[in-house]
């Protein structure tokens, strides 16, 4: 009997004769009698027991040979009792595997209990029930992964190393949030702006004025906005890769593991945006040559409308096709167009795995970052005086106060900093889940990891995928 790789071999069971397997002696019974002594017939009593045999011997005539058909008129044994072995008795002879499965002398491999000893097998369907496990060095198994662990995965990260995520995280929050407030605050709220923006008569350079402080307040917020989520991305990007092979990192580890591709993750955010743009643009491009063109108003509305669906749907394509390009920069060392490359060839024929994974994390992190963010503002309504109208309906030329912005904005860096974690987490486990499908990469992480053993590479069942 040959062991079957990576599983455990089958115990030490005695042989047909007695003998233990491996012992020496002669290969024939040392009970047998010798020319001189004459031999016991079927079912007698020896005449005393020999160095040989046993003191306690059963009663004469309950044995039986265990080959060779019965005797005419005499009944045949009955079959032994099921064991649980490898299904139990089956026709074919007393003994075997598991009480006769497959025929063979008493006290063959009986399994647990039987006879032939302990037996370690225990049979496929009473006792094993399918491969070991795969290897878990950190929050995820070593293996393809469901959509539920990829989300779990991304939340144990968060979880197991609150420190460093939610640090990095809640300073990307405060920043962004610090931006918003004063934009709100010394912007929004000055009072010529205001009262411009409810003139009817302002004239056309005091609407051009107000118009371009709001857009370099905005500008500022958005370029706050971008290099805080972009860092924030990287040293998430670092720190799930980590927690993955179950090694803890700092926020200052993962800083200096990240901050060589973080020029490049710039380029790649702003390559990205430049698609982008350019396939909006191509979208309704017809609509506006027709408008310059003095084509019919129909006409150029249906171009604008069907433009820009049509771009509205490419421009999802892309999203989808290229939203793993980050996770390959960061973690692949590669460059901006080959990370774009690595994306593209990774989410091939599973674009709709990729979309239904990323829409359900966002959908997740949007109710927890709403559970955060409206029990926040109705307070801040009651605080600010506004009241529960004031939160829908202003008056002309008034501003909320700053007690309901400030209020306000605490519950949105709150809430940034639950899901900012999330949205980064599932990308990059979603990116080594569709490394492991394609180019097992479980095996590489369980070298990183120090990870031993059959288990390393050996896939366990998927939970859904």
């Amino acid at each position: 009997m040959t062991d079957t790789p990576g599983w455990a071999s089958p115990g030490s069971a005695p042989s047909p004769d007695g003998r233990e397997p491996g012992a020496s002696g002669p290969d024939g019974p040392t009970d047998r009698p010798g020319p001189a002594e004459p031999a016991a017939q079927p079912g007698a009593h020896p005449q005393g027991p020999g160095p040989k045999w046993s003191s306690e011997q059963p009663p004469a005539g309950q044995w039986s040979p265990p080959t060779g058909p019965p005797s005419p008129g005499q009944a045949p044994p009955p079959p032994p009792p099921p064991g649980p072995g490898w299904g139990g008795a089956q026709p074919g002879g007393p003994g075997g595997y598991g009480g006769g499965a497959h025929g063979g002398p008493p006290g063959g491999y009986g399994g647990h209990g039987a006879p032939g000893g302990q037996g370690a097998w225990g049979g496929w369907n009473g006792g094993w029930g399918g491969p070991p496990p795969a290897a878990k060095p950190g929050v995820i198994p070593l293996r393809p992964l469901g959509v539920g662990e990829i989300l779990d995965g991304a939340v144990s990260t968060m979880r197991t190393y609150w420190r460093t995520v939610l640090g990095i995280s809640l300073t990307v929050a405060v920043l962004t949030q610090l931006g918003v407030l004063l934009m709100q605050g010394f912007v929004l709220k000055d009072t010529e702006t205001t009262s411009t923006l409810n003139n009817p008569d302002a004239s056309t350079d005091e609407i051009l004025r107000v118009l371009g402080s709001l857009a370099v307040g905005s500008g500022v917020v958005l370029v706050i906005s971008v290099v805080a989520s972009i860092i924030a991305t990287a040293l998430l990007t670092t720190v799930t890769s980590r927690a993955v092979l179950g090694k803890p990192v700092s926020a200052g580890e993962a800083w200096r593991d990240a901050r060589e591709q973080v020029p490049k993750l710039f380029g790649l955010l702003f390559l990205l945006g430049l698609i982008s743009f350019g396939v909006m643009l191509a979208g309704v491009l017809p609509g506006i040559v027709s408008a310059i063109a003095g084509g019919g108003k129909g006409a150029t509305v249906a171009l604008f409308v069907l433009g820009g669906l049509a771009a509205l749907v490419v421009l999802v394509w892309l999203t989808v096709r290229f939203s793993l390009s980050s996770p390959a920069l960061m973690l692949e060392r590669q460059g901006i167009v080959k990370s774009i490359g690595r994306s593209a060839k990774l989410v091939r024929g599973s674009w709709w795995r990729v979309l239904g994974i990323q829409l359900l994390a966002a959908i997740i992190a949007n109710i927890v970052s709403s559970l955060v963010v409206i029990p926040f503002t109705l307070i801040a309504g009651a605080a600010g005086g506004e009241g529960m109208v004031g939160l829908f309906s202003t008056a002309p030329g008034e501003t909320p106060s700053w007690t309901f912005l400030i209020l306000s904005a605490v519950g949105s860096v709150i809430g940034s900093m639950l899901t900012l974690p999330i949205n980064a987490g599932v990308t990059v486990l979603l990116y080594i889940d569709q490394r492991i499908r394609r180019e097992a990469l479980d095996l590489e992480l369980a070298r990183a990891a120090g990870v031993q053993g059959p288990t390393a590479s050996t896939p366990g069942p998927v939970p859904g995928s």
